[in-house]
């Protein structure tokens, strides 16, 4: 094994339709639910370079930080906060990792903006977990148990509720639906080819950081406490994204804009925190140059929106943009992996 870099790298996602419902047990409370996402080419990357040396050296490009430890024992027990997501991925793996005869190199980025709502953080997660598997040669688990390990490593390490969705098209790539009932999670892949989703799709930053955790607290408070417009809010979503799924089954594009809109409508209903006023002037600039609909991307108030335009209209779309001062990123949806 010594001497072979290993090399991964996963999709993040843009989220189509029933965003927050992916969160436990919020879709108890409905029922049922379904989060409809597509994953994007903003990846996150993960190196592993073995080293004759013992010990463990991480980098992280995005932090632009390194530490070096020579031996595992000092790594966890080490205070730095930066250091956490390393540590709580690689404590999973503990007793493999201490009887390794050899040490490595980390070395981790994401190309999605910080605070974008794409799922960038879950993605880097998935990144690890892929690589550290390929480093002890150990066997990668069926997506459904790999999510749910992610899915919990984070949790750990935001002390927040997460939900689940970011997760499968890190693993996965596509446009996924995904089923959430009392008997477990499916994830169900639909083809892109042939679709509108590469020319009429451009995702847009809106250059202020979103914070997912505490938008999808807010909700989940609320829905416990009984808050009745927050729960209709929510079954609104829901009806949303099954309305939606049916729309690409059958292949009637020319509905996406008003779903698009009506579930940007409802999501606002859940609290005014998934908007802000680069979102709203977003929209206002990129609807009145010829898009059809924007969607706020994870639990808004900033981060990322997508813009659903025609092919006709992009260039003069991205223009508006550009003189506003917001980031249009060239993404593109990424096939089944």
């Amino acid at each position: 094994m010594l001497g072979t870099t290993i090399h991964v790298k996963s999709p993040t996602r843009v989220d189509l339709a029933g965003g927050t419902l992916d969160m436990w047990p919020l879709y108890n409370f409905l029922g049922s639910a379904l989060t409809i996402n597509l994953a994007i080419d903003i990846w996150t990357k993960v190196e592993i370079k073995p080293r004759a040396t013992s010990g463990i050296k991480i980098h992280s490009l995005d932090l632009k930080k390194e530490w070096e430890f020579s031996e595992f024992s000092t790594f966890f027990s080490a205070l730095d906060p930066y250091l956490h997501l390393y540590q709580k991925v690689f404590e999973k793996f503990s007793a493999p990792l201490i009887n390794l005869k050899f040490g490595f190199e980390l070395i981790t980025s994401s190309e999605s903006p910080i605070g974008g709502g794409l799922g960038g953080s879950s993605s880097l997660v998935i990144s690890i977990l892929k690589a550290t598997h390929q480093l002890l040669e150990i066997k990668m688990p069926a997506t459904a148990d790999l999510v749910f390990l992610a899915h919990n490593i984070e949790a750990e390490i935001l002390k927040t509720p997460t939900g689940t969705q970011d997760y499968f098209p890190a693993v996965t790539g596509g446009l996924s639906f995904i089923d959430y009932t009392a008997t477990g999670t499916k994830q169900t892949l639909f083809p892109i080819a042939g679709t509108p989703l590469e020319d009429h799709f451009l995702l847009v930053y809106t250059g202020r950081s979103h914070h997912s955790g505490l938008n999808n607290f807010e909700v989940l408070k609320s829905c416990v406490e009984g808050d009745l417009k927050v729960l209709s809010a929510l079954e609104k979503i829901k009806d949303i994204a099954l309305k939606m799924k049916e729309c690409i089954q059958q292949k009637s594009w020319h509905e996406l804009p008003k779903l698009f809109q009506m579930e940007f409508d409802a999501r606002i209903e859940l609290t005014p925190a998934f908007s802000s006023p680069e979102i709203e002037k977003l929209a206002k600039i990129c609807v009145a140059a010829g898009a059809l609909a924007v969607k706020i991307c994870g639990a808004g108030g900033g981060g990322c929106v997508l813009v659903w335009v025609p092919p006709q209209q992009r260039e003069r779309v991205i223009q508006v943009c550009q003189n506003e001062k917001f980031q249009c990123l060239n993404a593109r949806p990424v096939n089944p992996l």
